[in-house]
C-alpha cells in the first residue's frame, strides 16, 4: 500500500523508498520545498500539507515515514499529529518516526541571507516519543538509537497501529 513521507523536505527519502520498490510519496508544509521535491525527483508525488490536518482518507496507507520532520512541532502539539497519523494508517500500518535525543529546544538558523529563517529544532528523550505513541493507540514495535555517544544523538521508532482497538 502507500506510504506516505510527512515532513518530506526536498524529497530525497521519498524517492529513495520508490526505488526500493515502495508506493510512495511526499508532503510538506513548505510550497519551495515541494518545488526543489518536483524538480529533483519527476517522477514522484510531492504534495503540499500540514501533518497536523492531512488530506488524506481515514485509514489509506500502509505506512507513514516522520523522519526528522517532527523535531520541529512543539511539544504540545506533537499528540495531535500523532493522532493525525493514526487516523490516515490503516489497521496493521506502520510509523517510523526519527528524531534528535535530548530534552531541549535548540533555536537554529536555516538557510543564508535574506532566505534565512530561525526555527526551533526540539530534541526529545525517546521514552517520552513512545509515550506520545502509546497514547495515540499505536504499539511500539522497535526503537533504535543512533550514535548516543554524539553530540546529537538520533533515535528511531517503529510503530504500528493495531489491527484492533486495546481491551
Amino acid at each position: 500500500g502507500q506510504v506516505a513521507d510527512v515532513g518530506c523536505g526536498p524529497g530525497h527519502t521519498t524517492a529513495l523508498l520508490r526505488e526500493l520498490g515502495a508506493d510512495t510519496f511526499g508532503i510538506d508544509l513548505s510550497p519551495a520545498m515541494i518545488e526543489i521535491a518536483r524538480r529533483e525527483h519527476p517522477d514522484a508525488r510531492f504534495e503540499v500539507g500540514s501533518m497536523t490536518d492531512l488530506d488524506l482518507a481515514d485509514g489509506s496507507l500502509a505506512g507513514v515515514l516522520a523522519w526528522w520532520s517532527l523535531i520541529y512541532i512543539p511539544d504540545e502539539s506533537v499528540p495531535d499529529v500523532l493522532a493525525e497519523f493514526h487516523r490516515v494508517l490503516r489497521p496493521d500500518g506502520v510509523l517510523a518516526v526519527g528524531f534528535h535525543v535530548g530534552d531541549e529546544a535548540i533555536r537554529e538558523t536555516a538557510g543564508e541571507g535574506d532566505q534565512a529563517a530561525q526555527t526551533y529544532v526540539y530534541h526529545r528523550p525517546p521514552s517520552r516519543v513512545a509515550g506520545w505513541l502509546r497514547e495515540a493507540g499505536f504499539t511500539v514495535e522497535a526503537e533504535h538509537l543512533l550514535n548516543p555517544d554524539a553530540p546529537k544523538p538520533g533515535a528511531i521508532l517503529f510503530a504500528r497501529r493495531p489491527t484492533a482497538a486495546p481491551q
